[in-house]
C-alpha cells in the first residue's frame, strides 16, 4: 500500500472517530426525580388536582413518584389521612408485583387540593436537590424486581402505622421514611434502601413490643 493511501486511510479513520458521539456521564435518576416534581409543580392546575392527572405527568416512573408524592403529603396536618389511604392503595398493588398503579376511577378522578401538594412541592424539591449529591446508585440488585415486594411490605406497613397511630405528629417519621425508601429506590441506590429499611424494620418492632405489653398490662388488669 502506497503512503498516499496509508495516509488516507488514517484520515478516514480519524474522521470517523470524531463523529462516534461522546460517552457523557449518566444523570442521577435522583435528579431527574427533582426535576420532574419541579416540572409538576409548574403545570399544577389552580384550585384541585387529580392522580389521573398525575400519573399521566409523571409517566413511567409514577408508581415510584406517586409513593413519594403522597408520603410527603402524608406528612402534612390535615391531608395525612387522605394521602394515606391512597398510599396504601398503592403500596398494596406495588405488593401485588404492578410495575404501575391502577385505581379505580372514583379514586383516581376524586380532586385533592393543589395548595397542599404545591406548599410540599415548594419546600421539597430544594431539598431533593440538595440530598441528590449524596444519593447515588450503589448496589443496585437490592433495589431490582426480587425485591420490589418486600419493599411494598414495608411500605404497607408504615402506612398502616401512620394511620392507626392517634399521637399528635406520629404521622411525619413514617411518611418520612416512606419517602426515603422511594427515592432510594427511585434511584437504585440499595445501600441508603437497605439503611432505610432497617430503620423502618427497628421502629415498627419497638411500636409491636409497645402494644404488647401495653395488651399484657391490660390483660392482668382484668
Amino acid at each position: 500500500m502506497s503512503q498516499q493511501s496509508k495516509d488516507r486511510t488514517a484520515a478516514c479513520t480519524l474522521v470517523s472517530t470524531a463523529r462516534q458521539p461522546s460517552i457523557q456521564p449518566q444523570e442521577s435518576a435522583f435528579g431527574g426525580v427533582a426535576m420532574q416534581l419541579e416540572a409538576l409543580q409548574g403545570v399544577l392546575p389552580a384550585g384541585h388536582f387529580t392522580l389521573e392527572w398525575m400519573m399521566s405527568n409523571l409517566g413511567r416512573q409514577s408508581s415510584g413518584l406517586i409513593i413519594l408524592v403522597l408520603a410527603l403529603l402524608a406528612a402534612t396536618p390535615g391531608v395525612s389521612v387522605p394521602a394515606g389511604v391512597l398510599l396504601l392503595v398503592v403500596a398494596i398493588q406495588m405488593v401485588a408485583g404492578r410495575a404501575r398503579p391502577q385505581l379505580p376511577s372514583w379514586i383516581a378522578a376524586r380532586p385533592l387540593p393543589s395548595r397542599s401538594l404545591s406548599a410540599i412541592l415548594q419546600r421539597a424539591v430544594p431539598v431533593l436537590k440538595l440530598v441528590e449529591r449524596i444519593v447515588r446508585r450503589r448496589a443496585p440488585i437490592l433495589t431490582k424486581v426480587a425485591a420490589e415486594r418486600v419493599v411494598g411490605v414495608i411500605i404497607v406497613l408504615l402506612t398502616i402505622r401512620l394511620l392507626t397511630n392517634p399521637l399528635p405528629f406520629s404521622n411525619v417519621l413514617p411518611a418520612l421514611l416512606i419517602a426515603l425508601i422511594s427515592l432510594a429506590h427511585l434511584e437504585e441506590d440499595g445501600l441508603l434502601l437497605s439503611i432505610a429499611l432497617v430503620i423502618s424494620v427497628m421502629m415498627l418492632s419497638a411500636d409491636t413490643v409497645l402494644l404488647w405489653k401495653m395488651a399484657h398490662q391490660f390483660a392482668a388488669r382484668t
